[in-house]
């Protein structure tokens, strides 16, 4: 699964907020530390103000902080502020057998998508983020994103 720029930008930025929910951080912060354009980067924190998920403060020492529960904020609730999660079929509207079957297949692994992003927290991330143990390669391996998967 691929994510769009907008749902990238949200999650970096949420795991910044998340992880000192008291300390008003600036977009400009952000932007720099991920490389992003600034003022695409505002677009996305005033989505995520809209929807009460940041507050933002102006003035001197202003930013943005974390208004929302990190436990109770899930993945999927991010990512559709940006992006239709979860919609993928074919654009030959089951004209053939072939057609079909695709299109079953790509919605029940849409539905999986859908029902793992909607199982994973903020707060799972943040602590994702915080474990040393990684695989050989760097990377988390799957277990350690998901402890219940063997």
């Amino acid at each position: 699964m691929k994510l769009q720029q907008n749902s990238l930008l949200a999650l970096y930025s949420l795991v910044e907020f998340a992880s000192d929910p008291t300390r008003h951080i600036a977009a400009a912060e952000i932007a720099q530390k991920y490389d992003v354009s600034p003022h695409h980067l505002a677009k996305v924190l005033a989505e995520l103000a809209r929807a009460g998920i940041v507050q933002s403060v102006r003035g001197v020492g202003g930013g943005y902080r974390f208004a929302a529960n990190a436990r109770r904020l899930t993945l999927l609730d991010v990512i559709s502020r940006f992006e239709d999660v979860g919609s993928g079929s074919t654009d030959r509207n089951g004209r053939t057998p072939a057609d079909r079957a695709i299109s079953r297949v790509l919605g029940e692994i849409d539905e999986m998508a859908k029902a793992t992003l909607k199982s994973v927290t903020l707060a799972t991330l943040l602590r994702l983020m915080q474990q040393k143990a990684h695989s050989a390669n760097g990377t988390l391996a799957p277990e350690e994103v998901f402890p219940g998967m063997r």
